[in-house]
């Protein structure tokens, strides 16, 4: 953990490259640090994963769009970020706020030419049950 999970309209994938978005997202997490300096999320844990959504229904289905001289074709982004307790209330409003802006810069150009609604939810929980096998977190153990 983190994972930001970004769930998304599958007719986004012909308009803006989800695979950068990822990567930038990805960078912005790795980016963050606490009051302390500290990297707030551990490299080999940080996970941004995208995912399209091939059968989707958006508002009212484009009669607005169109009446509105546009081509009625919605789409929207919704990005979750789930992260384990632990972090002070300022930095997660810090990395939400980060995120957001991550993801305006990504949009922008999209956003010019189509109606999309883009979200970022960030949850902090408590785990149930938390088991964890990985060769990526030795990686990027210094000490």
């Amino acid at each position: 953990m983190p994972h930001l999970v970004i769930l998304y309209s599958g007719n986004l994938d012909a308009r803006t490259d989800l695979s950068a978005l990822c990567r930038r997202l990805a960078d912005t997490m790795l980016a963050q640090r606490d009051e302390a300096g500290k990297a707030v999320f551990p490299p080999g844990g940080t996970r941004v994963l995208a995912y399209p959504a091939p059968h989707f229904a958006i508002s009212d289905g484009g009669t607005a769009g169109r009446a509105a001289g546009g081509d009625g074709d919605y789409g929207f982004a919704y990005l979750n970020l789930r992260m384990g307790r632990g972090r002070s209330e300022a930095v997660q409003q810090a990395v939400g706020r980060a995120l957001v802006a991550a993801a305006k810069a990504h949009f922008e150009p999209l956003l010019a030419t189509m109606h999309v609604g883009v979200t970022l939810q960030v949850d902090v929980g408590a785990e149930v049950f938390d088991a964890k096998l990985s060769t990526l977190h030795p990686m990027f153990d210094k000490g």
